[in-house]
């Protein structure tokens, strides 16, 4: 059988049922799901210094856990354009699947579009944004 991938990336630090939906739906769009993990260091400076609240370790746990998921790959510390470009062209997926809500739909769009994927997914979904303090 032939892989169809499905790419998608993110903090995952309070998993929540958006979260599960969108991987759902992620999975569906093909048959093997591989999940880009941002590294606590990164979560710092696109969240704020209190975040993540979960480490790397615990949210990959969680991660692998899931069935939808086949893959999880844990992003370096020290992330850039080049980092995500090369980690496209060595996954080659078939699929890059995003929120509306994330923080770097431009960008991931622009790659979609530079490594000529075929299909591009974009998914309403749950975000827990700055109110997490609210919980």
């Amino acid at each position: 059988m032939l892989e169809n991938k499905v790419l998608v990336g993110g903090c995952f630090d309070v998993l929540h049922l958006g979260h599960i939906r969108f991987l759902k739906k992620a999975k569906s769009l093909g048959n093997y799901l591989v999940v880009l993990l941002e590294s606590d260091e990164n979560i710092k400076k696109l969240k704020g210094v209190n975040r993540p609240f979960h480490n790397i370790k615990e949210r990959r746990e969680v991660l692998e856990s899931i069935k939808h998921i086949d893959k999880v790959i844990v992003l370096p510390k020290h992330v850039n354009d080049k980092t995500y470009d090369n980690l496209i062209k060595k996954i080659r997926p078939d699929v890059i699947a995003t929120t509306e809500g994330d923080l770097l739909i431009n960008k991931k769009r622009e790659r979609f579009l530079a490594h000529k994927h075929n299909f591009f997914f974009c998914e309403n979904g749950y975000s827990l944004h700055d109110n997490v303090h609210d919980i």
